[in-house]
């Protein structure tokens, strides 16, 4: 995972690749939530024909749009806007730490997911535990070392630290709002939950 040496890399970057491999075959559309300067815009984009990007922020979405040719870039909340369909992959990246609710928010992004379709969110969480401690140190490392063999590139989007919920907090709702989602967690203080929405059943489906 990450990307190759000389092209343009961060923290969150260095996650697009999760995303990407969970495209999965006959896939044709995607929404980026909280695009940002829209890095994972374009990668969505060069898989899939139909790729809409939704922020908050117009000015990082100016800048967003004026590097990312074939985008369907809408300013808005995630949360609020009536995009009028469903995407076959659903993607948030370093966005949900941002949001007041995390059960909503993931809830609002299964609501987004086309039946077969696949959510997944790179997310920042607070440490609590020992194994979480542990990752954090080899997050410093792997940091000094990735940031000065790649070209380290700083994002315009605003931030948010510290994280308000603690890996615990999100893996166990998680669990409770996106039944069977896959939890995984990292160094370079990022966890990932993947989930696929199941098919609509045959009485679901009348």
């Amino acid at each position: 995972m990450g990307q190759p040496p000389g092209s343009r890399w961060n923290h969150n970057i260095h996650f697009h690749p999760l995303v990407m491999n969970a495209i999965r075959p006959g896939a044709a559309s995607a929404l980026d939530v909280g695009t940002g300067d829209g890095e994972l815009a374009g990668d969505l984009r060069s898989s899939l024909s139909d790729v809409t990007a939704v922020d908050v922020d117009a000015d990082v979405l100016a800048r967003a749009a004026a590097n990312h040719r074939g985008i369907h870039w809408i300013h808005g909340d995630f949360m609020t806007y009536d995009f009028g369909r469903t995407f076959d992959i659903v993607a948030a990246v370093a966005t949900i730490h941002h949001l007041p609710s995390l059960p909503d928010a993931l809830q609002r992004l299964a609501d987004l997911t086309s039946p077969g379709g696949v959510v997944v969110i790179i997310g920042l969480a607070r440490p609590t535990t020992p194994r979480d401690r542990l990752l954090g140190l080899a997050g410093v490392a792997q940091h000094q070392w990735l940031s000065r063999t790649r070209n380290f590139w700083q994002h315009s989007a605003p931030t948010v630290w510290p994280p308000p919920h603690t890996y615990s907090e999100v893996r166990e709702c998680a669990a409770r709002v996106l039944p069977g989602v896959r939890w995984q967690q990292f160094a370079l203080w990022r966890y990932a939950l993947t989930w696929t929405k199941p098919h609509l059943s045959g009485a679901d489906a009348r």
